[in-house]
């Protein structure tokens, strides 16, 4: 009985892992058909890449991260590819989706269509390590790597490059622009949520929905790690309600799969709204109530209706970072309790909690029985106590880089997940083998 329940514990401790291994079939190499006249390279890039066929040539929505990938997917397309490339249209300025223009327009000159704010775009600030390539896991060996969440991998194959980029020659500043291409009628909708220049392209006559990276099969990363803003969730909730209100029967998102069928499109992009939705409003509610951070993500969850939903499995986005970023977005730093005005330094608070545990020697002993216990937070964190005050220490950067990995392989979340693991490589990286 003591061997089936550790072989149950231990299957529920990965249980997350699993599921992220999973996703990668979602991401899995694949052009699809999405319905005539229109196809979706998967898993090629970072980002898909959707062609529509018209009568005089073809649509490119999205081009991928770099000329290498666009390179493959144009290859990949053939013939579907019809030339000449009449227009390319931007879903919004992440290079993902920006970066192998170049190799869609060849020669041919075409029309490069985006919002207008995409021109004001300004890049997000982070620092080393925080401008994505560890969320991303760039550093990691592949034995270690799973994929990102949303992409089988930015970065780690080809190094991010914008060499492939072209600036739009068509952009506009309202709600839409109509236009037709190829004989093909399109409609761009401003729809902001993963970015404030994000986009929609809507094909009336073809009932199919392109949301760029405001839908995906994940949770929506509202509150990115990598020193980004947050993203505005009640701007996200109202362009979801603008795409549900177009009633499609295909949804293209630029990462992972399309969504086939009126019932199953309309109810993902509901389920994805009210997931938001419950989460804003849950958290709201909680600051006015007066909790702070700590006890909002606590009890702030996605409700029993939905937490089960495909479309909403954290591999991505975090409910927990979600909450924190909606509250210092509308309440600031100060969590409104009064020690934390003008906190002690950090070396000075770790010397003195390092005091009161009896010196570095016991400190160090209790992150041994931390990991021991399974306690994986609180060995990280009594770790940081000794390298705050003697950064070189090698049995604390040991126990954290431990307390670390094994944090890492329980994550559902690959951003999560591969932050844990390339920090726990860094503390590693210096020190002898034991």
């Amino acid at each position: 009985m003591l061997f089936a329940w550790c072989v149950s514990a231990a299957a529920q401790d990965y249980a997350g892992r699993q599921k992220l291994r999973a996703q990668s079939n979602e991401l899995r190499k694949e052009v699809i058909r999405v319905t005539d006249g229109v196809y979706v390279a998967v898993g090629y890039s970072a980002s898909n890449v959707i062609v529509i066929q018209g009568g005089g040539g073809s649509i490119v929505v999205d081009t991928s991260t770099d000329p290498a990938a666009a390179r493959t997917i144009r290859t990949a397309f053939g013939k579907l590819l019809g030339l000449p490339v009449r227009a390319i249209i931007y879903t919004h300025s992440h290079p993902d989706h920006t970066g192998g223009a170049r190799v869609f327009a060849g020669n041919d000159h075409p029309e490069i269509y985006s919002h207008q704010r995409l021109l004001e775009a300004v890049p997000d600030i982070g620092r080393a390590g925080r401008d994505g390539g560890d969320q991303f896991g760039m550093a990691l060996p592949d034995s270690l790597y799973i994929n990102a969440g949303v992409q089988m991998e930015y970065g780690r194959v080809t190094p991010p490059t914008r060499e492939g980029y072209l600036p739009p020659t068509r952009t506009f500043s309202g709600d839409q622009l109509l236009l037709t291409v190829a004989g093909v009628r399109l409609q761009l909708l401003y729809t902001p949520g993963e970015t404030a220049d994000a986009i929609s392209v809507w094909l009336p006559d073809k009932r199919v929905l392109m949301p760029g990276d405001d839908f995906l099969r994940a949770f929506p990363n509202i509150s990115p790690i990598r020193g980004a803003r947050l993203r505005i969730p009640e701007d996200w909730i109202a362009s979801l309600e603008k795409m549900i209100e177009l009633g499609p029967e295909y949804v293209v998102p630029s990462h992972t799969r399309p969504v086939m069928g009126g019932g199953a499109a309309r109810a993902a992009l509901a389920a994805y709204r009210d997931g938001i939705t419950s989460i804003l409003g849950q958290t709201i509610q909680g600051m006015r109530q007066g909790e702070r951070p700590d006890e909002l993500v606590q009890h702030v969850k996605l409700p029993p209706d939905l937490a089960g939903n495909p479309y909403l499995q954290e591999f991505y986005g975090s409910v927990e970072w979600t909450v924190r970023g909606i509250y210092a977005d509308r309440e600031g730093w100060f969590d409104g309790n009064a020690t934390t005005l003008y906190p002690l330094p950090e070396k000075d608070r770790a010397a003195k909690l390092v005091g009161l545990i009896g010196g570095p020697d016991q400190v160090l002993a209790r992150g041994r029985e931390a990991l021991a216990a399974r306690e994986f937070k609180w060995a990280a964190e009594l770790a940081d106590y000794v390298l705050a005050n003697d950064g070189a220490n090698a049995v604390a950067k040991r126990i954290k880089a431990q307390a670390l990995t094994e944090l890492g392989e329980r994550q559902i979340n690959a951003i999560a997940r591969n932050y844990y693991l390339s920090s726990a490589r860094y503390l590693l990286k210096d020190l002898p083998p034991q």
